[in-house]
């Protein structure tokens, strides 16, 4: 059996993990063994084979961790639909944090970091555990 045929296998056995784990590290994981193959069908020997399914591989990951760390998911619109939102501040407490009314219940608020407390219309910014971090419209 040819060394393509075999990283064409290993590409799709990491694809058929991918589908029944439900991460996408395997994916692209994949994507390194497909580009093996590739390297395979160009007539590179073995060692250049692993080495692009190395790089190819790990690369794909290190890029995927750094853009899914580049962004919380707590103040990630795509991810928590409350950023954006607009909650009322009737007052504020000593201690800076105040309590609002939101999707009928109790919440704490806490402003956003160098942001002055008034009174009034806010923002959610992100949220962090059951507090929602606010900004000043």
């Amino acid at each position: 059996m040819e060394n393509s045929t075999i990283w064409w296998l290993i590409a799709g056995s990491a694809i058929v993990l991918e589908l029944l784990s439900g991460t996408v590290y395997l994916l692209l994981v994949a994507s390194g063994f497909a580009a093996a193959a590739l390297a395979a069908h160009m007539g590179a020997g073995l060692i250049v084979q692993l080495l692009v399914a190395a790089v190819v591989g790990v690369g794909a990951v290190a890029v995927w961790y750094l853009l899914r760390h580049r962004r919380p998911a707590r103040a990630n619109k795509d991810v928590n639909l409350d950023i954006g939102q607009r909650v009322h501040v009737e007052a504020w407490g000593s201690d800076g944090t105040a309590t609002v009314r939101y999707r009928g219940a109790q919440w704490t608020v806490v402003s956003r970091a160098g942001a002055a407390t008034a009174p009034g219309e806010h923002r959610v910014a992100e949220v962090i555990g059951s507090r929602l971090v606010v900004e000043k419209i």
